[in-house]
C-alpha cells in the first residue's frame, strides 16, 4: 500500500512529496537509512545556503529516481542506460515558478535547464528525485562568461583526502599571491574542491586556460604530488590532478550543499580553511550539516563579496605556451577545440 503524500513548506512554497518513505540511501554505520522525504527536508533546511550557490545559474539535475543503491549506474554520454541519469531540460510539468535559462552546448545545440531563483525549487527537485545539483559557473544574464573559477583537486591511485587538503594549502598560498581569496569545499568523496569568484569578462576558454596555469603553476612547486596530465596513464601514484576540464562548457561539478549518490548519504561541504585540515569528509552528510549551519555560519556566504580579474593566471598561461606547453585535451566527448593538440591515449598513438 502506497504511503499517503507529505507536504513540505519551503521558502513560502508547498511542494508535494509522493512516496515520502521511499529508501534513498541505506543505512551506512551508525546512521539509519534515509527516506526521499528525508531528502526533500535536508534540501528545505539548507535551502537559503544552496541557493546561494545556485541562484540564477542554468542547473543540470542528476536524478535517481530509484535511489542509491549498490550496483547502481548512472547514464552518460556514451551509455544511455542506468538507473539514474542527468536532466539537462527541464522536466515536463514542472510549476511555473520554476524558471529557466538557456544555455548552449559545445555541440552548438541549446536546451532550457532549470535556473534556480528561490529555494522551494531545489525541494521540489529533490521531490523528482534528485540528489545532485550541477549548476554552470554563469548566471542566466551572461551566459557566455563565467564568474568561477573551479579548482579541482582529485587525488589518484595510492592519494587520499589529507593529499589533497596538502595541496589545497599550497593553492591557498598560490591564490593569495595574485590577490585572489579562495573558498574549499569537500567533494562529498576523497577530493576539494576550491572556487574563486572572477568578473564575468572572460569566455569559458579564458577560464579552462587559468585552470590550468594554475595546476601547472602548483606543479612545478610540488613536483610528483600534483599533476596536470590529462591521460591517467601519465599521472603518477599517489599525485593529486588538478581536473582543468572542469572549467570547460557545459562541464559542471556538483555545488555546495549538494548531496552526493555514496553511501551514508555524504554532502559536498563548505569549510573554513582552518576546518580543512581537521575535518573528516565522511563526517559530513545529510545527517550532520544542518547542525554544522546552526554552530557557524556558511563559509561561502562572503563569496560574492568580491569578483576578481584572471589577468594575472591568463599571463602564466601565456608564459607556458612561450615556452612550449600549449593547451591540453578536452574531455573525449567534445568536437576538435581550437588550440587543441590530438585527442589521443599516449600509449595508443602512432609512433
Amino acid at each position: 500500500m502506497a504511503t499517503a503524500a507529505e507536504e513540505v513548506e519551503v521558502g513560502g512554497r508547498t511542494v508535494t512529496v509522493s512516496s515520502p518513505d521511499r529508501q534513498v540511501f541505506a543505512a551506512h554505520g551508525d546512521a539509519a537509512a534515509v527516506t526521499k522525504l528525508d531528502v526533500v527536508r535536508y534540501y528545505a533546511a539548507v535551502g537559503e545556503q544552496i541557493l546561494r550557490a545556485t541562484y540564477e545559474r542554468p542547473t543540470t539535475l542528476e536524478r535517481w529516481p530509484k535511489g542509491v543503491f549498490e550496483g547502481a549506474r548512472l547514464a552518460t554520454r556514451t551509455d544511455s542506460k542506468g538507473d539514474a541519469f542527468f536532466q539537462k531540460r527541464v522536466p515536463a510539468g514542472a510549476p511555473g515558478w520554476v524558471e529557466t535559462a538557456t544555455i548552449t552546448f559545445p555541440s552548438g545545440r541549446t536546451a532550457d535547464e532549470v535556473c534556480p531563483t528561490e529555494p522551494g525549487v531545489l525541494a521540489w527537485a529533490a521531490q523528482m528525485g534528485t540528489i545532485v545539483f550541477h549548476p554552470w559557473p554563469v548566471r542566466r544574464g551572461d551566459v557566455d562568461h563565467p564568474d568561477e573559477l573551479r579548482l579541482d583537486l582529485d587525488p589518484q591511485p595510492g592519494a587520499d583526502f589529507h593529499d589533497a587538503v596538502v595541496v589545497a594549502g599550497e593553492l591557498r598560498g598560490l591564490l593569495d599571491e595574485v590577490g585572489m581569496r579562495g573558498f574549499p569545499k569537500t567533494s562529498g568523496g576523497r577530493g576539494l574542491h576550491v572556487y574563486v569568484r572572477a568578473e564575468p569578462r572572460w569566455t569559458f576558454t579564458d577560464m579552462r586556460h587559468a585552470a590550468i596555469a594554475v595546476g601547472r603553476e602548483l606543479e612545478r612547486r610540488m613536483p610528483g604530488r600534483v599533476t596536470t596530465r590529462w591521460w591517467k596513464e601519465q599521472r603518477p601514484a599517489g599525485s593529486v590532478f588538478v581536473d582543468f576540464n572542469q572549467n570547460a562548457r557545459d562541464r559542471t561539478i556538483a555545488c555546495a550543499y549538494s548531496l552526493r549518490p555514496r553511501p551514508g548519504a555524504p554532502v559536498s561541504t563548505p569549510l573554513l580553511w582552518d576546518e580543512v585540515l581537521e575535518v573528516d569528509p565522511a563526517d559530513c552528510t545529510l545527517h550532520t550539516v544542518p547542525g554544522l549551519l546552526r554552530q557557524r555560519p556558511d563559509p561561502h556566504a562572503a563569496m560574492d563579496d568580491a569578483a576578481y580579474a584572471l589577468d594575472a593566471l591568463l599571463e602564466w598561461y601565456a608564459r607556458d605556451e612561450r615556452d612550449g606547453h600549449g593547451d591540453m585535451p578536452y574531455p573525449p566527448d567534445y568536437p576538435k577545440m581550437p588550440g587543441e593538440p590530438m585527442r589521443v591515449q599516449p600509449s595508443r598513438a602512432k609512433g
